[in-house]
C-alpha cells in the first residue's frame, strides 16, 4: 500500500461499508470486520490504477493504524496482508478473502489452499478477493506475494462451529445410596470449537455442575454430586453450551434424554427378629422382622426363612418403617438346630438377622395296658414307656425315679373308665419339662342309678311346665326307658305339662351289654281343689295356735 499526495481526499461516506470503489466492493461482514478496531476506513480509496491507497491529507497515526488494519507496513517494506485475518462461520459455511500486496506492480499475487476457491471481482493490481465454500474444518488458507523488496505472506484463521452431534448422559446406577456421591457422565460426540468455552453440564432438576471444557473424541465430562432423600425421582440430563455471543454470534445449546435417579436410604441396623427359640414338630407358631428408618419404605422386600424353608411372611408398612409377620410350622424332618434369617432388602443393599431356632419332637410316651377293657374290679398292669431322649414318671404311685419306662398295678373302678394313664414324660431341653398322657383303658361295669339321679317319687301340681330326670350309670352307657303299664312312656328329659294322665307308676329299666337294672318311679299329680284343702287347713292350725297363745 501506498500514499499517493497528488490524489484529492475522497469525502467521509456515511456508509461505513462503502469504503471501497464499486469495482472493489468488499462483502458487509467482512468491511464491518476491518472496522471492528473502529479505525475510519475513510482513510482507504481506490485509486484509478485500482489499487487501495491512504486519502491524502490523512495523519500520520491514521495512516498507520489504517496500513495496520490493511496487513501493511508503507512503502520499502515487502509484506502480504490478508484480510479478515480471523473468521468464525457454521460449519459447511462460505467466506470472502481478500489478499493485498505492499507493492504497487507485485510479480505474483495469490493464495494457498486445500479449500474450494474462487476468485471474485476483477481485483487490482496490489490486490485480489477469493470466496472459499464448504468449510467443513479449521483452516489456515496463506496469502502470498513476490514483490521487488521480496516475498512475503500472511495467513487467515478460518474457526468452523457445529453444535456437537450425539450428548448423552451415561446410565445412572439402578440405586443411588443416600449420602453418597453420584457420578454424573456426559458424552459428547463432536461440536466446535471446543477451544472456544463449548460447555457440557450434567444437571436435573437443579443445577449441579459448572462449565467443563471436553477433550477427545467423543469426549466425556464427568462431575460428582451428593445424593440427598430430595433427589429420588429428579431428572438428570448433559446440556452443551457453545457459547460465541463475543464473537457476534449467539448461544448454541444441545441437550440429552433425560434419566430418572433413584436413591434409596437403609439403616446399617440389623431388623429385629421375634421368635421362639424352641419350636415342636407338627405346632404352628408365628414369627415377627421388623425394621425401622427405611426410604423409601415401599420399595423394601423381606426375606424370611426356617432353614430350607421359605416362609411367606405378611409384610405392613408404616412411615419409615416395616413389619412382616409369618406363621411356621415343622416337621421331623427338621428336628435339630435351624438357622432362622430374616432379610431386608432396598436399592444395592440388604441388611440381615439370624437366630438359633431349636426344633424337637415329644411324642406321646407308649402305654401298654394288659387288657384294654376290662370289668370293675378288674386289676390291670399299665406300662409306660419313653421315646428317645425322654423320661417317664408315674403320677398317683409311690414315687419313682425317671427312667425309659415304669410301671403299676391299676384296679379298676368306673370312676377310670376312659382315664388318661397318669404318665409323665419330662423332655431333656434345657429348663424346660413337658408332658404328654396317653388315654388310658376302659373299664366295663353294670347300669347303675343313685337316688340323686333318678328320683322314685315325683309330686307336681296340675297344669304346671315339668322335666322329668331319670340319669342312668355305666359303660357301656346304658339305655334307659320309663313306661307305664308297659305302654305309657314317661318323657324324660323333655318339659311336658303335667296332666292327669301322666300320674301312674313307672318301670325304669337302664340296660346294657354288661346286663340290666330296673326302678320303679310314681308320679303324683295334684288338683287345684286339694291345693285349697290343704292351705285351710294350715290355716286353720296357725289361727288356732295363735288363739291357745292369747288364753
Amino acid at each position: 500500500m501506498t500514499i499517493s499526495p497528488s490524489l484529492t481526499r475522497r469525502q467521509p461516506t456515511s456508509e461505513k461499508c462503502k469504503c471501497f470503489s464499486k469495482e472493489a466492493y468488499v462483502m458487509k461482514s467482512a468491511c464491518q470486520k476491518r472496522m471492528s478496531g473502529n479505525i475510519s476506513m475513510d482513510c482507504v480509496f481506490v485509486d484509478n490504477n485500482n489499487n487501495l491507497a491512504i486519502q491524502p491529507g490523512t495523519s500520520a497515526k491514521e495512516a498507520e493504524e489504517c496500513s495496520i488494519s490493511l496487513g501493511g507496513h508503507g512503502p520499502g517494506n515487502a509484506q502480504t496482508s490478508v484480510f479478515p485475518q480471523e473468521v468464525i462461520l457454521p460449519r459447511g459455511g462460505s467466506v470472502v478473502v481478500n489478499c493485498s500486496a505492499s507493492c504497487d506492480q507485485p510479480i505474483l499475487l495469490g493464495m494457498e489452499t486445500p479449500l474450494p476457491k474462487k476468485e471474485i471481482l476483477p481485483g487490482g493490481n496490489n490486490w485480489k478477493m477469493y470466496e472459499l465454500s464448504n468449510v467443513q474444518e479449521d483452516s489456515q488458507p496463506m496469502c502470498y506475494s513476490n514483490c521487488p523488496d521480496g516475498q512475503s505472506s500472511a495467513k487467515t484463521f478460518l474457526t468452523v462451529y457445529w453444535t456437537p452431534e450425539r450428548v448423552e448422559l451415561a446410565p445412572l446406577p439402578s440405586w443411588q445410596p443416600v449420602g453418597k456421591n453420584l457420578t454424573l457422565r456426559c458424552q459428547v460426540e463432536g461440536g466446535a470449537p471446543r477451544a472456544k468455552p463449548l460447555c457440557v453440564s450434567p444437571w436435573g432438576e437443579r443445577r449441579v455442575s459448572t462449565a467443563s471444557k471436553p477433550v477427545g473424541e467423543p469426549a466425556e465430562v464427568m462431575t460428582m454430586v451428593p445424593v440427598s432423600r430430595d433427589d429420588h425421582g429428579a431428572n438428570f440430563s448433559c446440556r452443551t453450551e457453545l457459547d460465541l455471543r463475543p464473537c457476534g454470534l449467539g448461544l448454541f445449546e444441545n441437550t440429552s434424554a433425560p434419566h430418572q435417579l433413584q436413591t434409596f436410604d437403609l439403616p446399617a441396623t440389623p431388623p429385629q427378629l421375634v421368635s421362639p427359640q424352641v419350636l415342636e414338630v407338627d405346632t404352628q407358631e408365628t414369627v415377627v422382622c421388623s425394621l425401622d428408618g427405611l426410604f423409601p419404605v415401599s420399595e423394601a422386600q423381606v426375606y424370611l426363612a426356617l432353614g430350607d424353608q421359605k416362609l411367606n411372611p405378611t409384610v405392613t408398612y408404616g412411615n419409615n418403617s416395616l413389619s412382616a409377620k409369618a406363621s411356621v410350622k415343622v416337621t421331623a424332618e427338621e428336628e435339630g438346630t435351624q438357622r432362622l434369617l430374616c432379610s431386608v432388602m432396598l436399592g444395592t443393599q440388604t441388611q440381615e438377622t439370624r437366630q438359633t431356632v431349636t426344633i424337637y419332637s415329644f411324642p406321646a410316651p407308649n402305654v401298654i395296658l394288659t387288657e384294654p377293657e376290662v370289668s370293675e374290679g378288674t386289676e390291670v398292669i399299665v406300662k409306660c414307656e419313653a421315646h428317645s431322649t425322654a423320661k417317664v414318671t408315674l403320677n398317683g404311685v409311690p414315687a419313682q425315679p425317671p427312667g425309659p419306662r415304669a410301671e403299676f398295678l391299676l384296679k379298676a373302678t368306673p370312676e377310670d373308665n376312659g382315664r388318661s394313664s397318669p404318665a409323665l414324660q419330662p423332655w431333656r431341653w434345657p429348663a424346660s419339662l413337658y408332658t404328654r398322657t396317653r388315654p388310658g383303658s376302659s373299664v366295663s361295669c353294670l347300669p347303675r342309678r343313685d337316688e340323686k339321679d333318678c328320683p322314685g317319687n315325683w309330686t307336681w301340681p296340675e297344669n304346671s311346665q315339668q322335666t322329668p330326670m331319670c340319669q342312668a350309670w355305666g359303660n357301656p352307657l346304658p339305655q334307659l326307658k320309663c313306661l307305664k303299664d308297659g305302654t305309657f312312656p314317661l318323657p324324660i328329659g323333655k318339659s311336658v305339662t303335667v296332666t292327669r294322665d301322666l300320674e301312674g307308676t313307672y318301670l325304669c329299666q337302664a340296660r346294657s351289654t354288661r346286663g340290666e337294672v330296673t326302678r320303679e318311679v310314681t308320679v303324683n299329680v295334684l288338683s287345684p281343689q286339694y291345693e285349697m284343702v290343704i292351705i285351710i287347713v294350715v290355716a286353720a292350725a296357725v289361727i288356732l295356735g295363735i288363739a291357745g297363745v292369747t288364753t
